[in-house]
This record gives C-alpha cells, structure tokens and sequence, in this order.
C-alpha cells in the first residue's frame, strides 16, 4: 500500500470501508428476511471467523494472534459490539432514513473526542466544512423523525458508541496489525451476538440463501473493519473523519442497483455536498502542509 500517496491514503481508506461495510449491510438487511437480528448477527460472526482465520495465517500473523485479547484492542471492539447490537434493533424498528441520518453525527462526535482527548486542532473552517457534509448527509437520509422512542436513542448510541470505538482504535499500538483488529472484532461480536440471540430470539433455522448472502457478509465486514481502522491509523482525524460521509453515498448506490431505488432532486444534491465538503476538507490539509513545508 506504500505506493499510494502518503496524502490522500487514509481518505482512500475510508472510502474503500464504507463501501465494503454497505455491501454487509445490504446482504445483511436482505438475510432479515425470515431471521431474527441477532441470529443473523451470529452466523454472519460465523462467516467471517471462518474467513478470516486462515487470512491470518496466509498474511503470517500466527505469532500475533495473542494481541487479539490485548486490552486495548479488545477495548476498542467492546465498543464495536454495543455498537452494532444497538444498530440492529434500532434497524429493524424505525425507519432506514431515521437510523442513517442519526449515525451521521459519528463524524462529529469524532473530531469532538480527539479535539478534548488528544489536543489535535481541528480549525473553525474545517469543522464548517463538517458541518456541511452533515448537512448533506441529511438531505440524502431525509428523515421523516417518525418512532422516535427507545429506537431512536438505540440508533444514536450506535453513533456514540461508533465514535468512542474510532478514537479509542487511534489507542491501539503501532506494532499490533491491523487484520488482527479486526479479526478480533469479529471474535468479540461473533460472542455477544451469541449470547444476545440465547438471551431474547428463538432459533430459525437457516436456507441456503441465508447462509450464502452472510458468507458474503461476513468476507466484506472483516475488510471493512480492516479499512476504517487503518484509516485512522495512518490518517490526520480531520481529514479522514468526513469521508465517513461517504457511507451514504454507497447507501444510495445499493438501494439503485439491488432494491431499485432512485434518489429524488434534494438527496442529489446533498451527495454533492457531502463529496465536495469531504474534498475540500482534503485541499484545505494539503494546502496547509505545503505552506508548513515552504515556510
């Protein structure tokens, strides 16, 4: 990956993560269908253990498989798991719109924790630009702020909850790998998803559809935690927290192609200004490091 620009990696990153995690979630929304959550969860936890496994040993990190229980990573996937079992329930009670447009405040919530945690300067301009993806991630979500209960402070705890697990992956040691992260993501939400499903589901048994649509699932969500994690790694927050904006851009290319649906006028223009806020974002850091280097 060295051959990338230093620059524009983690944004790049991002992209790539977001995009890998809507196709998940589409195979996952699509697996629902005749499964309770949590069941689909836990074989999804399944598929991608049994991926990612012998990824692991392929990429020769068998000596590092102990840093998946190193605490801090398991910190960071603690959060990963409330995450995405308050996520689930939120999903499956209120509408998609709904849950979206609220988990578009992670990037915020980011930029806010490290600016207080770890002292990086995030500028008056750069969180307007911020602001103004936020606000072009609504227009593409169009909430329509309908079941607002327990559901919706589920979906905004998926936010929270998603932010504290970003800031707290930057924690994570230079020299653990990052496909042991998330291999250990997997392992922490494959065990909480189990036990969720025991606590409140009855067992369905799964059709060959099921199983094959969490197969892709679970090979797309090990990459996804891949990505989002080296892309805060090696990426300024600043820069790479917006192109989590991106997530509804590939949103709405999977409601085209696989549930045919169309974005109207206001949600076209809300994706050119969640992609042209997460641009400039990137030119305002280019153009400010040039300055330092000339100076």
């Amino acid at each position: 990956m060295h051959f990338i620009p230093t620059a524009i990696r983690g944004p790049l990153f991002m992209l790539v993560s977001t995009g890998f995690y809507v196709v998940n979630d589409t195979m996952m929304k699509m697996a629902t269908v005749g499964l309770p959550p949590y069941e689909v969860l836990f074989l999804r936890g399944v598929a991608a253990f049994l991926w990612g496994m012998p990824m692991l040993f392929l990429l020769g990190y068998r000596r590092e498989m102990h840093l998946m229980f190193e605490p801090r990573v398991l910190t960071r996937n603690v959060l990963e798991l409330v995450a995405i079992l308050s996520y689930v329930v939120a999903l499956a009670n209120m509408p998609i719109a709904d849950v979206v447009a609220l988990g578009q405040i992670t990037p915020l919530l980011i930029l806010l924790g490290v600016s207080f945690l770890f002292r990086e300067k995030i500028g008056g301009v750069r969180m307007a630009l911020i602001s103004l993806g936020f606000a072009g991630a609504l227009m593409v979500a169009q909430p329509t702020m309908q079941g607002i209960s327990v559901y919706a402070l589920l979906a905004l705890a998926n936010a929270v909850f998603s932010a504290a697990r970003d800031i707290a992956g930057r924690r994570v040691a230079g020299h653990v790998p990052g496909m042991i992260v998330a291999i250990s993501a997997v392992v922490v939400v494959l065990a909480g998803a189990g036990v969720a499903h025991l606590v409140s589901e009855e067992w369905v048994t799964p059709g060959t559809r099921h199983l094959t649509l969490l197969a892709g699932a679970g090979l797309f969500l090990i990459f996804g935690h891949f990505f989002i994690f080296m892309a805060y790694r090696i990426g300024p927050t600043g820069v790479v927290a917006p192109f989590y904006y991106s997530f509804t851009l590939w949103a709405v290319i999977s409601g085209l192609i696989v549930f045919g649906e169309l974005p109207n006028k206001l949600a076209l223009a809300g994706i050119a200004l969640v992609v042209a806020s997460g641009l400039a974002v990137v030119l305002l850091d280019e153009r400010r490091r040039r300055l330092t280097v000339v100076a």
